[in-house]
């Protein structure tokens, strides 16, 4: 049976490069007539999907949900306890859910203490300075740091400056923000850089484009080699503060006191959950995904709970319905993805022998649920032209959006590596104003929002997962990325 499929999918491959596929657009797919009308006679199953969680008996169910969830454990930063018991729930939920094979798969990863921390303006006045220290950023000695500002807006500015002149101070760069991926250079990078030139300590604007006197945290890293010094993220209005009296030419000395410590690798563990599948069920998996961890602010209701619930529930709904694919949906919540994405990549290293055969597409949402307005999808020509009549199913999201590239975070390897990947598209305009920061709460999640979300993920995993073809790849041999950020 499988040697057959293959040679349909291969067959079908061959179709669909002799007629110039291009683009998922319509016009320049030419898929054969039989996969069109066989996806299309899902129309009235994927309704029946959306219409029992949006407005059925599930409607409501995956915002309560993830309410107890924030609730009961608040924040779970890698190696708390917190996180280790929202792990053991979500195994125990699961199992009384009646989902199949519940089990969790150690990793080692980071384990990182925030302790007490605080700054303080000091000269030329005297102000307080909210502040978060970075993930794996070292403390300062037990009577902190008392040094002299330098203040600059961009790495350029910053590499113009003499090293005698950067000699024990503290450096504050205040970038303009652009992206997240595009700022966020200087939370991963200006530590090492600043210490090269002799820094004692760097304060970094918090990588958001809308501040109210909030400091977001997130992870740094320290080149090898480079001698590791304190690093903390600021408010915006205190970063730019900053940078205007620095050239105005006043002197400014801060005072800077953090506690935080690395602490010897610990255990914890990816969870999983699967609705096993009628004829392949360790084979063209279907995964959908989300991380478990959170930072230590808030109680990661968005970053990213919503992503866990929005999974778990798709598989839930389906089990709970009497669904059941050809193939297994396996909910994946990750762990240690903060710091690193480092659980995923003991995942992927315990899972690569047999990637090819075991995988078919990874779903991942990590950049909010909020109202959805479809989905991101990454795969060669072929896969989106069959994602694209997929897509046509779903009510309300019938269209959906190519990248060229890597769509999630925890699930970017595969993608990388020729896996076909999905993310949730939502309005998360707003995304990045709560990322990270004590204002990650439940108060940012909305109910129908969470039911569409779910609804969305539930109906396109499970029609992938029941196709009588796999969604076509192009995966080059494995390789664990371990600069991915």
């Amino acid at each position: 049976m499988l040697r057959m499929k293959l040679t349909f999918l291969s067959a079908l491959c061959a179709t669909l490069i002799l007629v110039g596929v291009v683009t998922a657009h319509e016009s320049k797919c030419k898929l054969p007539r039989g996969i069109r009308n066989e996806i299309r006679q899902y129309q009235p199953l994927v309704e029946s999907i959306f219409n029992q969680i949006v407005s059925g008996e599930y409607a409501g169910k995956t915002w309560e949900s993830l309410l107890d969830f924030t609730d009961r454990f608040g924040p779970r930063l890698t190696g708390s306890k917190q996180l280790e018991d929202a792990i053991d729930f979500a195994v125990e939920q699961m199992s009384n859910e009646g989902l199949d094979n519940v089990h969790t798969e150690e990793a080692i990863v980071s384990h990182w203490e925030r302790g007490r921390e605080w700054a303080q303006l000091v000269e030329p006045f005297h102000k307080n300075l909210p502040m978060l220290g970075l993930g794996k950023s070292v403390g300062t000695p037990e009577a902190g740091i008392l040094g002299e500002v330098i203040a600059v807006e961009s790495f350029e500015e910053f590499e113009n400056l003499p090293a005698q002149l950067v000699q024990g101070k503290i450096v504050v760069f205040a970038p303009a923000w652009v992206s997240y991926g595009a700022t966020g250079r200087y939370r991963y990078e200006s530590a090492s850089l600043a210490a090269a030139k002799g820094a004692a300590a760097v304060l970094i604007r918090s990588m958001t484009p809308f501040s109210i006197g909030t400091p977001h945290t997130g992870t740094t890293q320290y080149e090898p080699g480079v001698r590791r010094i304190p690093a903390a993220a600021i408010t915006v209005e205190d970063a730019m503060l900053l940078l205007r009296k620095f050239r105005r030419g006043d002197k400014m000395v801060i005072h800077l006191k953090m506690d935080a410590i690395n602490l010897e690798p610990t255990i914890s563990r990816n969870t999983i959950g699967e609705l096993e599948g009628t004829m392949y069920k360790n084979t063209s998996v279907v995964v959908v995904s989300g991380h478990m961890d959170s930072w230590d602010v808030g109680t990661g209701a968005s970053d990213d709970a919503g992503g866990v619930f929005i999974s778990w529930k798709a598989v839930s709904f389906l089990k709970a319905m009497g669904l059941r694919a050809r193939r297994t949906i396996r909910a994946i919540f990750w762990t240690a993805e903060e710091q690193g994405l480092e659980g995923v990549g003991v995942y992927e290293q315990q899972h690569a022998d047999n990637e090819k055969k075991e995988f078919n597409v990874f779903f991942e949402s990590d950049s909010g649920t909020y109202e959805p307005t479809g989905l991101d999808f990454s795969g060669n020509e072929v896969a989106q032209c069959i994602f694209g009549e997929i897509a046509k199913l779903m009510p309300g999201f019938e269209d959906f959006r190519y990248t060229d590239g890597v769509v999630g975070s925890d699930i970017g390897n595969w993608v990388e590596r020729g896996f076909p990947g999905v993310s949730l598209r939502n309005k998360n305009e707003n995304y990045f104003w709560y990322h990270h920061t004590d204002g990650d709460t439940i108060e940012l999640e909305d109910s129908g929002a969470l039911d569409k979300s779910t609804a969305l993920w539930a109906a396109t995993a499970f029609v992938i997962a029941d196709l009588s073809i796999d969604i076509p790849k192009n995966v080059v041999d494995y390789s664990y990325n371990t600069d991915r950020k």
